[in-house]
């Protein structure tokens, strides 16, 4: 299992991110949440098997049709299995 902790850098707010990460997300069985930050990055924290997380990782780097991503850092973190679905968080 593994734990992810993702920024999306670009055009990625205001274009459907959240809601792409989500459906994405529920497709492939990966928890965890998104959340648009103040700054104009997306940032997320997935959890779920090792293949599914690197789909899910690839997808983000691509992001809905409307999207420009520039850059998307990447960070692993510490599997915990906290989550029980995928959530939209409020903006932070």
């Amino acid at each position: 299992m593994r734990r992810v902790h993702i920024i999306v850098k670009g055009l990625v707010q205001g274009i459907g991110f959240r809601y792409f990460a989500e459906r994405q997300a529920q497709f492939l069985g990966v928890v965890g949440w998104v959340r648009n930050n103040y700054s104009g990055e997306v940032e997320l924290t997935a959890e779920g098997d090792d293949e599914v997380i690197a789909k899910f990782v690839e997808m983000m780097r691509k992001g809905p049709s409307h999207a420009q991503v520039q850059d998307v850092i990447l960070n692993e973190r510490e599997y915990i299995g906290e989550f029980n679905c995928f959530d939209i968080y409020p903006t932070e």
